[in-house]
């Protein structure tokens, strides 16, 4: 039998020692009433980016879904098994969340082999059919002739964000509640380097910087 991972062990004993006795009430009043987030964030498996982190979330403060390169696939009701819309549906249906936000982020793995037509990694090529969703994405936004790599890199991690914002409005409870205003929708870039996070100004599709205080 393998050894559960120590490091985790430590995490949790850390926890458990000194940020649980600050929130086990608020612990206990989730166990009893339920979780009611106000913000989904879609973001992705990267370890690097984690959204409750990034916005210094609490306990039931944030519904989360991450997977490879933040992304959200159009509505498809076709019978298959399909994970982002399910959590998307109990999101919005069920909790009644008030805003989605689309966490996109530097150094994505996902987009860099998207680009670079990275080989499978097994017989199943399960990255590069997820990653497929962007195909449209990057022969809208090829790269300039003197653009450098680096940033056609960081410019197409921008334009899956922009994507996924399009994309979640093809579901129609989305669609409806975001005309009515009653949900509102939002895309994010998180800088791994720096710690740095812009927010999408859908006037201009422009990232602006946020300040830290």
């Amino acid at each position: 039998m393998t050894t559960f991972p120590q490091d985790l062990v430590a995490g949790y004993r850390t926890f458990a020692t000194q940020r649980l006795p600050t929130e086990q009430s608020r612990y206990r009043e989730l166990s009893e009433r339920g979780q009611s987030p106000e913000v989904m964030v879609i973001g992705c498996c990267d370890s690097r980016v984690s959204p409750e982190v990034i916005f210094d979330a609490g306990p039931g403060e944030l519904f989360v879904v991450r997977n490879v390169a933040n992304l959200v696939p159009p509505y498809a009701p076709d019978g298959a098994a399909h994970g982002v819309s399910a959590a998307l549906e109990f999101a919005v249906q069920v909790l009644r969340v008030k805003h989605i936000v689309v966490l996109g982020h530097a150094q994505c793995g996902g987009i860099k082999a998207l680009v670079q037509d990275a080989a499978p990694l097994s017989p199943g090529d399960f990255i590069g059919k997820w990653m497929s969703l962007l195909e449209p994405t990057l022969e809208q936004n090829a790269r300039r002739s003197n653009e450098d790599f680096q940033d056609f890199i960081t410019r197409l991690e921008k334009k899956a964000v922009s994507t996924s914002l399009q994309n979640l409005m093809t579901f129609p409870c989305v669609q409806i509640l975001a005309e009515r205003g009653k949900l509102h929708l939002h895309g994010a870039y998180f800088g791994v380097a720096r710690g740095s996070l812009s927010v999408l100004d859908q006037a201009t599709g422009e990232f602006v910087s946020v300040a830290a205080a």
